[in-house]
C-alpha cells in the first residue's frame, strides 16, 4: 500500500493497525497536508453491518468539534469497495507506549485523565470503535501533548 495513491491521497507509511482495520500516514496531495487514513479491515468490508457502523461512528465523529478530539476529514471507498476515513494526523509515540515507559508522573498522569475525560464527555453519546487509548499517539508542541489513537480521536493537552 506504500507509495500509492487512493483518490488523491499519497500513502507515505503504515502508522497501525487494529481490530477494525489499518491506519496509514498520507498526504493530500490536493491542500498538501499530512493525514491519517483509516481503512476498514476487507473482512469487514465485506460485512454490511460493519460497514453501516464504521460510517455512522465517521459522521458522528466529523461532527464534533473539540481540542481534545481529532477532526475527521472525509470518508471515502476505494475502486474495490474498501471504506477508508481521512482524519488529522499526530506524530508522537503511542498513549500505549508512553505508559508502558514507566509510571507517569502524578500531574501528568492527572493532566492527561482530566483530558480524555472532556474529549468524552464532548462526545457523549458517539463512543464506538474510536474509542481506545491503546493507539493513541502523543507528541509535544507548545505546550500541547496531543493525542490519537490509530483511530484519532482524543487529542491531548498538558
Amino acid at each position: 500500500m506504500i507509495g500509492k495513491t487512493i483518490s488523491h491521497y499519497k500513502i507515505l507509511e503504515k502508522l497501525g493497525e487494529g481490530g477494525m482495520g489499518v491506519v496509514y500516514k498520507a498526504e493530500d496531495t490536493k491542500i498538501k497536508r499530512t493525514v491519517a487514513l483509516k481503512f476498514l479491515s476487507p473482512e469487514l468490508t465485506r460485512n454490511p453491518d460493519a460497514k453501516k457502523r464504521f460510517i455512522r461512528e465517521a459522521q458522528a465523529a466529523s461532527a464534533l468539534r473539540h481540542h481534545n478530539i481529532c477532526t475527521i476529514h472525509e470518508i471515502d471507498e476505494t475502486p474495490e469497495g474498501q471504506l477508508f476515513i481521512s482524519m488529522n494526523c499526530y506524530d508522537g509515540q503511542t498513549l500505549k507506549a508512553k505508559i508502558a515507559g514507566g509510571s507517569l508522573p502524578v500531574e501528568e498522569a492527572l493532566g492527561l485523565g482530566i483530558q480524555v475525560a472532556a474529549g468524552l464527555s464532548r462526545a457523549h453519546g458517539v463512543m464506538g470503535s474510536f474509542w481506545f487509548p491503546a493507539g493513541g499517539n502523543t507528541r509535544s508542541t507548545e505546550q500541547r501533548l496531543q493525542t490519537r489513537r490509530t483511530t484519532p480521536t482524543i487529542a491531548l493537552s498538558l
